[in-house]
This record gives C-alpha cells, sequence and structure tokens, in this order.
C-alpha cells in the first residue's frame, strides 16, 4: 500500500519545472473535450499517464472520425512540481519506501516499470527493494516529463496550473475548479487525485495548534533538520510509520527522543511490501465470499491463515514475537525476518487486494464494520516497519538515544519553557517527564470531500460555511449529487476513494483506478 504509509516532503527539494505553464484557461483549440486533473502526486501522475496513452492508441476512435482525439487539453493542478508532494517527494535519504519496487509502477499494465527507470539510470534495485522516496518523486516527475512531450507533439494541449483547487461547481455545461488564488478553470472532465495533507490532533493537544515547540508533523524532514536546537529532548506522538520516521530523523540528528502512542506498540516487521510471488487460491475466494454471512470475518481469517500454509508449513505464531515489551518484540521480529522464518508478508498484497475485491459488494456500514474488525492487522501487520528501518530503531534503542514511553501522557503543559508531561499513575520511570519539543506523528486525516447545501459545488477541504459530507461513490469513481440524479463527470482516484475502497493508498489498486478512469474519459466522444 505503499504507503500505505508514510508522506514526507521537502517542496524545495524538487526538480525546476521551468517549462511548465502557470495559470490557463484550460481551453485547447478544436474539437474535444477537457480535463482537469487535480494533484500531481502519484495517483494524478498514474492517471494523466493512462490517459495519454488512452488518447494516443490507434485503435481509438469518435463521432467526429478516426484523426479526432475526444479530448483536447489536461490541465494538472498542483503547487507542488510533478511527483514532488507529500508523499514522496522529500530529498532526506533516511525516509525510504515502505513498499518494494515492486509495486510501485505508475502503469497498471508494465508492473516493472519503476525497476526499469531505476535499472536505466544506473541504480539496478532488487524487486524487493525499498528505494529512497525521492526517487519514486523523480520517477512520478519524469514520466510525465515525457508523457507531456509525447500530447503535446500529438496536439493535445498540456498545463500544470501552479495552485492549489479548493472547490469544483458541478454542471451540465462544464464544471468550474476554483484555485485558491482565487482564479477558476473549467473542465468537462474532472479527476480528484488529492493526497492527505492535514495531520491528525492527538488526544490532549487541540489547544496547542501553531505553538512554536509544536511540530504538527514531521514532514517534510527539513522541519526537523533546520528546526531544533542540538541535543534537545522530544516528545513524538505515535507509534506507526509517521513516528518511525520522526524517531530516525530525530535520533540521526543528536536529539533524545521518547515515542508514545496509547497502543504502545511498534509494528511487525517484514522486508518489504512486496508483490506476491506466486497464485494464492484462497485469497482469490475471499472476493466471492457471501457479504451476508455472519461467519464473514472468520472466512476472511481462515483465507489468510491457508494462504500463509501455501508458503510456511510453520504456525504463524512461530512467524511472530508475542513479548510484551515492544523493543523486545521488535527485536525478535528483526532476527525472523532475517533468519527467513517470516513468510507472512508474502500475502500481504494479495489479502489487502482481495478484502477490496469483497468491499465492492458490501453496503457502507459492513464495509466499515469488516475493516474495523481488522484494525489490529493494518495496525501491526499491513503498515509493517521494514527490516532495514527496524535495525535503525534497534540500534537508537540500545545506546539510549530512543526510548518508549511507559504509556501515552495523561494531562500535558507548556511552562517554564519546556513541556511538562504527566503519565498514568504508576508508571514505571516516574509520573511526570518535560520535553523541549513536541513532534506530532500520528498520521493524516484522509481527505474530506463535502457539498454546499445548495448541491452546486463540492470541496476539497476547508470547507466554508454549512455544507454536507459525500458519503460514497459510484462503481466507476465518479460523484453522484445526491440519490437518483446523474452522476457527475467528477472523478476520484487515489486515498480520496476511502469513501469506497479499503485501503485507498494501496499503490496497486491506485493504477488500477487511474487506468479505469483514462480509459472511460477517453471512451467519451468528443461531441459531448
Amino acid at each position: 500500500m505503499g504507503h500505505a504509509a508514510a508522506p514526507g516532503g521537502d517542496r524545495e527539494a524538487g526538480p525546476a519545472d521551468g517549462n511548465e505553464e502557470g495559470h490557463g484557461d484550460g481551453q485547447g483549440r478544436g474539437p474535444g473535450r477537457d480535463v482537469v486533473i487535480v494533484g500531481a502526486g502519484f495517483a494524478g501522475t498514474s492517471v494523466f499517464l493512462h490517459l495519454v496513452r488512452a488518447l494516443l492508441s490507434p485503435g481509438i476512435r469518435t463521432r467526429t472520425g478516426p484523426a479526432a482525439r475526444p479530448v483536447r487539453s489536461v490541465q494538472v493542478v498542483d503547487p507542488n512540481p510533478t511527483g514532488w508532494g507529500l508523499a514522496f517527494g522529500d530529498s532526506d535519504p533516511l525516509l525510504v519506501c515502505n513498499s518494494a519496487a515492486d509495486v510501485n509502477s505508475l502503469l497498471a499494465d508494465r508492473p516493472t516499470d519503476f525497476i526499469d527507470y531505476l535499472r536505466e539510470r544506473g541504480a539496478p534495485p532488487e524487486p524487493q527493494d525499498c528505494v529512497p522516496r525521492a526517487r519514486m518523486a523523480e520517477y512520478c516527475h519524469d514520466r510525465h516529463t515525457d508523457a507531456r512531450a509525447l500530447a503535446i507533439a500529438h496536439g493535445i494541449e498540456v498545463r500544470h496550473v501552479r495552485d492549489t483547487a479548493v472547490s469544483v461547481s458541478a454542471g451540465a455545461g462544464g464544471h468550474r475548479v476554483r484555485l485558491r488564488g482565487g482564479q477558476e478553470i473549467t473542465g468537462d472532465e474532472v479527476v480528484v487525485c488529492t493526497g492527505v495533507h492535514r495531520p491528525r490532533v492527538p488526544d490532549g493537544f487541540a489547544d496547542f495548534p501553531g505553538h512554536p515547540r509544536y511540530l504538527d508533523s514531521p514532514y517534510p524532514a527539513g522541519r526537523i533538520r533546520g528546526g531544533l536546537p542540538p541535543g534537545s529532548r522530544v516528545l513524538v506522538l505515535g507509534t506507526h510509520q509517521s513516528a518511525v520516521d520522526a524517531a530516525l530523523l530525530l535520533c540521526r540528528d543528536g536529539h533524545r527522543t521518547t515515542m508514545a502512542s496509547p497502543s504502545g506498540l511498534l509494528p511487525a516487521v517484514r522486508r518489504s511490501l512486496a508483490a506476491p510471488v506466486r497464485d494464492f487460491p484462497p485469497l482469490e475466494g475471499i472476493a466471492r465470499l457471501d457479504p451476508a454471512d455472519p461467519r464473514l470475518e472468520a472466512k476472511v481469517t481462515r483465507c489468510a491463515v491457508e494462504a500463509v500454509r501455501l508458503l510456511d508449513r510453520r504456525p504463524l505464531r512461530a512467524q511472530t514475537s508475542t513479548a510484551a515489551d515492544p523493543v523486545r518484540r521488535l527485536r525478535e521480529e528483526t532476527a525472523l525476518v532475517e533468519a527467513g522464518a517470516c513468510a507472512w508478508p508474502g500475502v500481504v498484497v494479495p489479502l489487502l487486494e482481495g478484502v477490496i475485491a469483497l468491499s465492492a459488494g458490501l453496503p457502507a456500514a459492513r464495509r466499515r464494520a469488516l475493516i474495523a474488525h481488522f484494525a489490529w492487522f493494518v495496525d501491526r501487520y499491513a503498515t509493517a516497519l521494514t527490516v532495514v528501518n527496524a535495525r535503525r530503531l534497534l540500534a537508537h534503542f540500545e545506546t539510549g538515544a530512543l526510548r518508549m514511553a511507559p504509556a501515552y501522557p495523561r494531562a500535558v503543559s507548556f511552562d517554564a519553557d519546556a513541556w511538562r508531561v504527566e503519565w498514568p499513575q504508576r508508571s514505571p520511570g516516574g509520573s511526570r517527564a518535560s520535553f523541549d519539543y513536541v513532534v506530532n506523528a500520528t498520521g493524516f486525516r484522509p481527505p474530506e470531500l463535502c457539498w454546499d447545501t445548495d448541491g452546486k459545488a463540492v470541496h476539497l477541504g476547508g470547507v466554508p460555511g454549512p455544507a454536507v459530507a459525500v458519503d460514497g461513490l459510484e462503481a466507476d469513481l465518479r460523484l453522484r449529487l445526491r440519490p437518483g440524479t446523474e452522476p457527475e463527470h467528477i472523478w476520484v482516484v487515489g486515498v480520496g476513494t476511502h469513501l469506497r475502497i479499503p485501503f485507498s493508498n494501496h499503490l496497486r489498486n491506485v493504477v488500477r483506478q487511474a487506468r479505469q478512469v483514462a480509459d472511460e474519459i477517453s471512451a467519451v466522444p468528443s461531441g459531448g
């Protein structure tokens, strides 16, 4: 899932985009439709690549004849250079992808495209290797640049609008995309590919937004590198992927770091989130389970266990640690991975994809219940640590630069130039502690789409005034204004599809969505 995972970004680290145009009205010349893609990260780039390939396919035909294209212009809206957003656009080499190179392709029908790209540039990875996130940003940027040149050469206007889209109007005469800078651009088809941007607010810290000693996110990494005095005492809120990134950055730079979360658990350990090495009939059967079966969750679990046994007959309890102490558990699970005694990661990708396929036939409430039932699996195993990062954490634990808090803070205040934290009573090591800085690494809220109360515009975040939350998507990933109306020509791809799709940041699923939407748009006749 890519990450499923932990975003980061040094915006200034991206390549220059001097060849890309700024604001434009998006009105290309000649017949055809105008497309707006909101977002130039992984999902938006994948949509653009699939769309260009579909439009230049030799077999494309429209009402106006074989020489005409159904799309005359594409505008990509994003304030960042293509690829260099929050998810992957961070140049710090310590931040690596949590997913393997073999599941990071932008193209649904070319799963080795990312590996091929790296090998062409003299950095040949093994398929299961996790590479620095900056390599993903470069990959997205370069593939977008190549596709843009190809599209322009074939008469399709392409523009990069360096602004943030805040809303999209819904109307039969075309959709108007309003930008933060105040301008509007229009499109017959709008594809919303916004990622995550709003950090979660951790318990006990709602009163400290904007506090100079509180970082609401560890990203971009430059905030930590340049913002904290040497030797600071830092409390990291969270123990999952974002928190691991924060801890590694802080310890590398010489800060004394403590991690705290309500669960007190670190993720499990694996080499990477890699593509399956074989077929798994038990997991392929998940999509055929009866959604109304009261034993649905138990049957999904049974399918997963049977799939692991196809890789290793050892029981699952022998492939994981049950140690109560999180550091000991991390050490034992790292040793299992390095000894080749840990087969369960091999079924994670097909298991996620089986549950995604099953969810397509579930009512929203039933889908939420299913995912809630397996939250324990997602928290520790679907988003497990790479063994490389596990080893890095263990090294910091062993030197004392990193420690786990006895519990999550019971109360917190800022007084006398320091954070004062109270742990629950009878906590090991005392009931109070002081820190110079707090870094919130509890993750990000999923994108929230909301309709105006009059139903004329959908807001992409930061809704002004009363609004109605969008609570679902059509099977083709379009938005519907209200029950009984036709779906709008507003599509959603990527993390925003969490309204309908679980594990919506799983990259292999994102590129399938991108191809699906691109094929739908390219099939629309140029006459409307």
